[in-house]
């Protein structure tokens, strides 16, 4: 079978080493450049091409190569509580099977290996000509990895209702509650109030006009 990835791809893996003999084990360690969109977008993640550490264990099974390993990396975000800027580091652990293109869930070889129709295939991630592609695996791994809802420290209080600033800044920061039955009579006093300052306005205004006319 031809195969339809490309070898140079530092998150494609050449098995060939293992010889497809069962037991045999393969540790790798690959400092890569973080994809595009790896994460959370919107939310967390890596930034794309910042440094992603792996260290990988392949084992040799009957059915194919079982891949186990750890990611790290440095993901940035933004806080739901107060948005300011964080930083957290990825310590993401996954594992996953890559099975043999000829051979069953069980690691005997199909009668016809052309034979794709199984039911399980579709979950199911294959070698190709030896090579496999880590990068599905290793984003669904930093996604588990990642806090749905990041903070920049646990006790973070948010932002303000009233005016937005930052609560952790200002922990004696509040505003004078207004009970909302005065509400509309305060609303009332200051229409009012600024009814008798143009009256006044008005009276000393004619005052003027009448002294001007007396002289």
């Amino acid at each position: 079978m031809n195969t339809r990835l490309d070898h140079r791809n530092p998150l494609v893996f050449d098995t060939h080493e293992l010889g497809r003999r069962p037991g045999a084990m393969q540790r790798l360690s690959r400092t890569i450049d973080a994809p595009k969109a790896l994460g959370l977008q919107g939310v967390i993640e890596v930034p794309e091409g910042a440094p992603v550490e792996l260290d990988l264990r392949l084992e040799s099974v009957m059915e194919g190569v079982l891949v186990t390993g750890t990611a790290r990396a440095s993901a940035k975000g933004e806080c739901v509580r107060c948005l300011e800027p964080l930083d957290h580091e990825v310590d993401a652990d996954f594992q996953e099977m890559f099975s043999y293109p000829d051979a069953d869930d069980r690691g005997r070889v199909k009668a016809d290996p052309a034979d794709d129709a199984e039911e399980d295939d579709e979950d199911r991630l294959f070698l190709e000509d030896g090579l496999f592609d880590l990068e599905p695996v290793l984003r669904d791994a930093v996604v588990l990895a990642l806090p749905m809802q990041p903070v920049c420290q646990e006790d973070c209080e948010g932002l303000c209702s009233e005016c937005g600033v930052r609560l952790s800044d200002e922990p004696g920061h509040h505003h004078d509650a207004v009970d909302i039955r005065w509400a509309a009579l305060q609303g009332l006093a200051g229409t009012i109030q600024d009814g008798e300052k143009d009256e006044m306005s008005g009276a000393e205004a004619q005052a003027g006009v009448d002294e001007k006319q007396e002289k």
